[in-house]
């Protein structure tokens, strides 16, 4: 029997590829499902939450203008790394959640299979949300999507690491920048893909994740200028969903709620279309 003391995981955020703790120097304590200890990760603040706004913006052109080959090619590799550390998610979510380990890896492998359905559309949403429109006149014209730019997500509470996937993968594919609030009760495994991205080829500033309370951060997620879209399908009360709302409305901020669902129309949600015109020549 060893007698040697275990090192506990620090959990940090993630924000522009670095782990730094909370500006406040604020944690909370996270307990399994059987009651017990287990970690201390950090609660973001306001600061924190400009501070990775700052770092999705400054990511956000260089991602968007990657070619969306380029771009499937980046989102692939990270699951195949999720793939090779499917056994560490599965011992978090079934220490937090209290399932079995069985079922904990099946959540892994259905979040894993979530991730590379949504890279296969990086090189394919032009095919179906654009066109070449008929024109009166000696003109092509065409419509293009386009990324938005900086999207705002709050992940839901349940199936920490599923529910993240759901939030993130349809975000990026299209060449946006996020910042993403991770479930509340079950953090960890948001923390632990953050150490996937950052070894990964996905360059800095594109995902950032932020541990904390909803009812603290959402509405500031809301009131940003700087944040032009906003998926809150982790957020379930009534009232705070009409103050998000409420907040978003001076910056004319695009709001979306989703089922768990997977479909395009998570993508094309925070895309916009772009019309050009070109003479024909003669």
């Amino acid at each position: 029997m060893s007698d040697r003391l275990e090192v506990k995981k620090t959990y940090k955020l993630f924000i522009g590829g670095a782990f730094p703790r909370s500006e406040s120097g604020r944690t909370y304590e996270v307990f399994g499902a059987d009651g017990a200890f287990i970690a201390n990760p950090s609660l973001a603040s306001r600061k924190d939450l400009r501070d990775a706004v700052v770092s999705a913006r400054g990511a956000q052109s260089g991602w968007a203008s990657a070619t969306a080959y380029n771009r499937g090619q980046i989102l692939y590799r990270i699951a195949e790394m999720l793939e090779g550390r499917a056994e560490q998610f599965a011992n978090e979510i079934s220490s937090l959640d209290g399932v079995t380990h069985e079922e904990a890896l099946k959540e892994v492998h259905s979040a894993i299979d979530q991730w590379v359905w949504y890279a296969g559309w990086s090189d394919k949403l032009s095919s179906i949300a654009g066109s070449t429109n008929p024109v009166s006149g000696p003109f092509y014209n065409f419509t293009i999507p386009e990324p938005m730019g900086v999207i705002g997500a709050i992940a839901p509470e349940s199936k920490g690491l599923l529910g993240l996937v759901n939030a993130i993968a349809p975000i990026v594919v299209s060449g946006n920048t996020t910042i993403v609030l991770a479930s509340t009760r079950s953090p960890l495994p948001a923390i632990t893909f953050a150490e996937v991205l950052a070894t990964s080829d996905l360059p800095h500033g594109v995902i950032n994740i932020l541990t904390g309370e909803k009812s603290e951060l959402a509405p500031w997620f809301a009131s940003h200028m700087d944040i032009n879209g906003l998926d809150i399908s982790g957020v379930t009360e009534p009232s705070a969903i009409a103050d998000i709302k409420i907040a978003g409305a001076d910056n004319l901020k695009r709001i979306h709620s989703f089922e768990a669902s997977v479909t395009p129309q998570r993508i094309l949600a925070f895309m916009e279309a772009k019309t050009i015109w070109h003479p024909i020549g003669i």
